[in-house]
């Protein structure tokens, strides 16, 4: 079983555990990079609680998932269509103003994130942001039904710093929000397209 067929066969437990969480506090670090009314995507967006949430921030947004179950479940949340593409057929070119990509890059093998990471960039215009969080960690491999690959501040540093039209704005380390994941340490990412 993959991450995909995961959120397909566990995609009604896996909305109820995460419709309600809040990361607002994180969400406000990339909103205040944001210009007003922009266009927003939401890489990855699982229940859609996200894409309400920069809704209410005034900006548009554009839900996307590669799971069908998990586009079902956020189209109902949100009452907005959700884009059915994985990370590997998103083909975006300079259209949107920032990348919200909460808890999704996770599930990319390390051989990949490299081309993944160029087709995210790809899709954000000059100048724009890209938010992701990754597990900090050394995990590469199944666990619990799905594949994460996970990362130390440097690997992420790394990584970026191979992109040429890609600058780190901001690192930082947080506890997971949800009470029976607190043991776990989550890297959060804000990135600049560079013009």
């Amino acid at each position: 079983m993959d991450s995909l067929d995961y959120y397909e066969r566990y995609a009604i437990p896996y909305y109820e555990q995460t419709i309600d969480l809040d990361l607002s506090e994180i969400m406000q670090a990339f909103v205040d990079l944001l210009p007003e009314g922009a266009e927003v995507l939401d890489l990855g967006c699982g229940s859609g609680r996200d894409t309400k949430a920069l809704e209410e921030h005034g900006f548009y947004v554009t839900p996307m998932d590669g799971s069908a179950k998990m586009c079902e479940l956020a189209e109902i949340y949100t009452d907005k269509e959700v884009l059915h593409l994985t990370f590997e057929e998103m083909d975006f070119q300079e259209v949107f103003d920032g990348i919200w990509a909460c808890a999704s890059l996770v599930h990319v093998t390390g051989e990949e994130i490299g081309i993944i990471m160029d087709k995210v960039l790809d899709s954000l215009k000059p100048g724009g942001i890209l938010y992701f969080s990754v597990y900090e960690g050394d995990r590469d491999g199944i666990y619990g039904g799905r594949y994460f690959h996970d990362y130390t501040e440097e690997s992420l540093k790394r990584l970026l710093r191979h992109r040429q039209n890609a600058e780190i704005v901001r690192i930082w380390h947080t506890d997971d929000v949800r009470r029976d994941k607190e043991d776990h340490q989550w890297l959060n990412v804000l990135v600049r397209k560079l013009i």
